[in-house]
């Protein structure tokens, strides 16, 4: 148990995480909406799906890649502006992806969209940590991983409705409109977030970013971040189409069973949140480990399967996947230095998405379409969760312990 109190947010606070909740749901939805429509675009594209998964994982790799890049500089400017540049430049890589024709092209978008869009979540994490204490961030992070499951309420069954209505192309260009108010808030609301550059500056950016990615304790925590994030990529990319070709599930009932999960996690999500502040991380983390590991066992060896029981089987899951990420954010949030706080968060981001598009490259491996379009290979891909989910579980143990320790050798120097 935690014995600090939990303070409430004043009325800033609460604007400020409702808007890291409205980019995240963009940012989220851009790369979630590739899943439910792989079953279409993969025909209309005529490609395989390893073709998709590279498409996918396009997106992660170029994230990665430019988290990196942008990680020497993330400390050197208001991060209000750095959040408007990389923001603008997501809208247009949007756009691109819905006029897109062809693979290549859509291959080329994704990896532009994924330039940009990738580091705006590092970036609204320093934004948060710069604004909101240890004992509130529980709850930040659980409004602002809402927006997944909002992504989920809100915008993948419009998504889906709108390409059964239309083209595959239609919900990218949605999207990108969509985008445009969240552009317009941040420029007129959101208040400079500068204080950091108050602190001294490393002279150099190569040097700033080289300093973040030696220090041991955080290259630990890049490690463990990168494991985590193997279920989501590797089981997400091929959703769609395992329910349809595997399941039994129609192609039209897809959009139930994202908007049932979706309005099951905007519930829980928050609630995780305001549980970790008060119960602490670990205990929460290690049943949201337990609750994943044992549906990821049944989820991969389902057989054709009644509509809401895969409804059921999917909201379990994503409880245990919520349940690991919003205390393990919590955790890693207290580890940079404010002056180390962007490039962290950056790497730590660049980390997330290159860990991401090697398990979906792995995942697009172990996994083979029938004639048929039936995925033969999906419990191999579960073993593989599986086993990255407990050596997550084991390296964050350590990075909670590493973190108590150093807490009672400041308090104890005090």
């Amino acid at each position: 148990m935690t014995d600090q109190p939990t303070p409430n947010f004043t009325p800033y606070q609460r604007f400020v995480a409702g808007l890291m909740a409205f980019l995240q749901f963009a940012v989220i939805l851009d790369f979630m909406i590739m899943s439910p429509l792989g079953a279409v675009i993969m025909p209309a594209l005529d490609i395989t799906p390893r073709q998709f998964g590279l498409a996918v994982s396009a997106y992660a790799f170029s994230a990665g890649s430019a988290g990196f890049l942008a990680a020497g500089f993330a400390d050197r400017f208001d991060r209000k502006r750095l959040l408007l540049f990389f923001y603008a430049g997501f809208i247009v890589g949007t756009l691109w992806c819905g006029l897109a024709q062809t693979f290549p092209t859509l291959l080329a978008a994704r990896i532009v969209t994924g330039l940009f869009g990738g580091v705006i979540g590092s970036v609204l994490m320093a934004i948060i940590t710069d604004l909101f204490a240890v004992n509130q961030r529980g709850r930040v992070m659980g409004v602002v991983q809402s927006a997944f499951a909002a992504s989920q309420v809100l915008g993948l069954p419009v998504g889906l409705y709108l390409s059964n209505h239309g083209t595959w192309h239609t919900p990218f260009l949605a999207i990108a409109a969509f985008g445009v108010v969240g552009g317009l808030v941040i420029a007129l609301r959101l208040k400079p977030v500068a204080d950091h550059l108050a602190i001294k500056q490393e002279h150099s950016p190569l040097a700033h970013l080289f300093h973040t990615v030696m220090e041991p304790r955080y290259a630990f925590a890049f490690g463990t971040t990168a494991l985590l994030t193997t279920g989501g990529y590797m089981l997400m990319p091929f959703g769609s189409a395992f329910s349809v070709h595997n399941l039994g599930i129609s192609l039209s009932d897809l959009p139930t069973i994202y908007l049932v999960t979706g309005l099951c996690t905007i519930f829980f999500a928050p609630t995780i949140g305001r549980v970790t502040d008060k119960v602490g991380r670990m205990p929460v983390f290690f049943v949201g480990t337990a609750i994943t590991v044992t549906t990821v066992v049944f989820y991969t060896h389902l057989g054709v399967t009644p509509l809401p029981e895969l409804i059921a089987v999917n909201v379990i899951m994503f409880l245990g996947i919520f349940s690991r990420m919003i205390p393990y954010q919590t955790l890693i949030s207290t580890l940079p230095e404010p002056v180390q706080r962007g490039s962290f968060n950056a790497v730590n981001s660049a980390v997330q998405q290159l860990g991401g598009g090697l398990a979906s490259l792995v995942a697009a491996q172990l996994i083979t379409a029938e004639p048929d379009g039936h995925l033969v290979g999906m419990p191999l891909v579960g073993y593989v969760v599986i086993g990255t989910s407990v050596i997550s579980a084991t390296l964050t143990w350590r990075i909670n312990k590493a973190i108590e320790r150093r807490a009672a050798m400041a308090a104890a120097a005090a």
